[in-house]
């Protein structure tokens, strides 16, 4: 009878040991959370005269959903807005929950001859905000066009690479990157990506936004 009792001891133990193993495995498990991505910038972010659907953030989040990213994408992009507005507004449009952010301004500085010391000024304390937030940045680059003059090209086009080794952030040379001056790619007015453009940029930018999602995770 002692020997049967003791086996019936060390089953009812082995059962208590399996229920607890495997009755609840969701509370075993901690879900991973979402990561929030904020596209930050001018009309090339927000989609001029494109659907909603059609625009970069929708796109990105798309593609990263396809490659199996838990993500959302948040459109924080204001038609043109220059970097002295965005520097106005990026307390009150980029949550300081934000995983990444990418930051998207200057086309428009070069489009009102904006001084490049002005742009890099605002780029720059927009980069000090987002690192104050903690979050991480991919600062996406603009080239000014020959038309603009050599001096104004050699000022502007040196700002992204400059900010982006001061503040640690990760750089995408050219946001338009193939896309730029070709018309099967662009709206009408030349300067505005259509939907077959901004899946180009996707393109160009998904390895840049990838890397750094596997590095926060």
């Amino acid at each position: 009878m002692f020997q049967n009792k003791a086996i019936r001891a060390a089953l009812g133990a082995a059962s208590l040991v399996a229920a607890t193993t495997f009755d609840h495995p969701a509370e075993a498990k901690t879900k991973a959370k979402p990561i929030s991505i904020v596209a930050f910038g001018d009309s090339l972010t927000a989609g001029y005269r494109l659907d909603r659907s059609e625009a970069f953030p929708a796109r990105l989040q798309q593609a990263l959903k396809k490659r199996g990213y838990d993500v959302t994408v948040l459109s924080a992009g204001i038609s043109g807005d220059t970097s002295d507005g965005g520097l106005a507004r990026v307390a009150r449009d980029v949550p300081k929950s934000a995983d990444l952010v990418i930051l998207e301004l200057g086309a428009n500085d070069i489009l009102r001859g904006v001084p490049p010391t002005v742009t890099e000024r605002n780029l720059d304390a927009i980069l000090d905000r987002l690192k104050s937030n903690g979050s991480d940045v991919v600062l996406a680059g603009m080239i000014a066009p020959p038309g603009m003059g050599n001096a104004f090209s050699r000022s502007f086009n040196t700002i992204f690479e400059r900010l982006a080794a001061k503040h640690g952030a990760t750089l995408y040379p050219f946001f338009l990157k193939g896309v730029a001056m070709r018309s099967g790619y662009n709206l009408g007015d030349g300067i505005h990506p259509n939907a077959a453009g901004v899946d180009r940029i996707v393109e160009g930018i998904l390895p840049v936004v990838t890397a750094r999602l596997d590095a926060l995770s």
